[in-house]
């Protein structure tokens, strides 16, 4: 179960993985909505691998 402070404390950036962990969606389910663009926060994407600003999380579970 991840608190609001763990996601904090998670830095600028996290990977796909533990974002997915975070709201709840599947490893496989996470990469095919980030390869489509659908995945529910913004992604950045550096060479072959996506990167999700943690503030973007933050914002999804409206936490200011």
């Amino acid at each position: 179960m991840w608190t609001i402070e763990a996601v904090r404390n998670l830095g600028v950036t996290t990977d796909v993985e533990t974002a997915a962990a975070i709201l709840g969606i599947g490893r496989t389910k996470a990469y095919a909505l980030a390869r489509n663009n659908q995945f529910p926060v913004r992604l950045l994407r550096v060479g072959r691998r996506y990167l999700v600003p943690v503030q973007a999380i933050l914002n999804l579970v409206a936490v200011e």
